[in-house]
């Protein structure tokens, strides 16, 4: 029963998302001007030891479509309290916390396919260099850092009860999470504590993952910065520990208790 109603959520989200074309096409078109503008920008005055600095920008721009993908897609949990799903979800007979892990694999899915079409886009563009790719550090990459951006989103959306408040909150966690995470520039190269905030950024060893990944040895300082399996653990801990909390409070009362009163409210 619980197999089936979680299937039945991740088919609603994905199809939700298919339909809505204008957001794939946004999902292209973001990372494109960042490469494009920014990187050409950037590169007419900085160099990456060797490597052109819009390669070197292609793991973060990959890394920021699917934290803005999985932010989007968790946006859908509260547009779901205000829109009454949410009603229909909490009466069903199975324990609250797999809504929060039905929405986080959307989540994770439609991360995963807006991120390998943005690859198969670099790839054509001459942005990604396929023979400098290590095919099974990039599908741990795009899976981890799916997996935590995902959990990032739940989290935020799991203490927001309302569109607009979710709306503020997520520019306020992705704004800060992308420019402190070694996207644009090396972390090595930030003030002592502008370096310590990014190296509590989970997101940073996302990124740095992308790195091992997409520019394997190239780069030199601009390569990734940490070894890969501390980036694995970094983004594995911070995901469980992520849905654990957005699970507990989703499952709270007080996270679902307007749902409540508006069903007995009726009822009555």
């Amino acid at each position: 029963m619980t197999g089936r109603a979680v299937l039945a959520v991740l088919q609603r989200e994905l199809v939700k998302m298919l339909r809505q074309r204008t957001r794939l096409l946004a999902a292209m078109v973001r990372p494109l001007i960042w490469l494009l503008v920014i990187g050409g920008g950037f590169g007419a005055v900085l160099t990456a030891d060797g490597l052109p600095y819009q390669q070197f920008l292609a793991p973060g721009v990959v890394g920021m479509t699917m934290l803005f993908a999985a932010m989007l897609s968790a946006l859908t949990m509260v547009y779901d309290k205000e829109s009454g799903v949410m009603r229909m979800l909490v009466i069903a007979p199975f324990p609250h916390f797999w809504i929060v892990l039905a929405k986080a694999a959307a989540a994770v899915a439609a991360a995963l396919v807006q991120a390998l079409m943005l690859l198969v886009l670099l790839a054509a563009l001459g942005f990604l260099d396929w023979h400098n790719v290590s095919w099974l550090m990039l599908v741990a990459a795009l899976l981890t850092v799916s997996a935590a951006c995902a959990a990032m989103g739940m989290l935020t959306a799991a203490f927001t009860r309302t569109l607009d408040n979710f709306a503020a909150v997520m520019n306020f966690v992705i704004f800060p999470v992308f420019f402190l995470s070694g996207s644009l520039y090396p972390i090595t190269r930030l003030p002592a504590w502008l370096k310590a905030v990014a190296m509590a950024n989970p997101y940073t060893y996302g990124v740095d993952l992308l790195k091992h990944a997409l520019l394997g040895g190239m780069g030199g300082s601009f390569a990734a910065e940490f070894p890969a399996a501390v980036d694995a653990v970094v983004l594995v801990s911070f995901t469980v520990a992520a849905l654990a909390v957005a699970c507990a409070r989703f499952s709270g009362e007080s996270a679902f208790q307007p749902v409540i009163r508006q069903i007995t409210g009726r009822r009555r």
